[in-house]
């Protein structure tokens, strides 16, 4: 019995660990508009992404080209990390 809840609690934690990862959704585009202070990025095809509460700006500047790594919340897409392009 207690091999039997182990196998199921491992398979129920890795499935959930997956299906957590899947949520991410990367975009990359062009810096159309930045606001640091009211934690919002726009980009030149009209995302829009507000920014996380634990984001970290790398020096993004309006013209660069930048990879969005973003999830929903509600009807947000929210920001969790912004890395420039190169």
């Amino acid at each position: 019995m207690r091999k039997l809840i182990m196998t199921a609690a491992a398979a129920a934690f890795l499935a959930s660990g997956g299906a957590a990862f899947a949520a991410v959704k990367h975009t990359t585009g062009t810096v159309k508009s930045f606001d640091g202070t009211a934690m919002s990025l726009v980009l030149d095809d009209g995302s829009t992404f507000t920014l996380s509460k634990a984001f970290k700006d790398p020096g993004i500047q309006t013209g660069e080209k930048v990879r969005v790594s973003w999830d929903m919340s509600g009807k947000n897409k929210v920001a969790e990390a912004v890395k420039i392009v190169k």
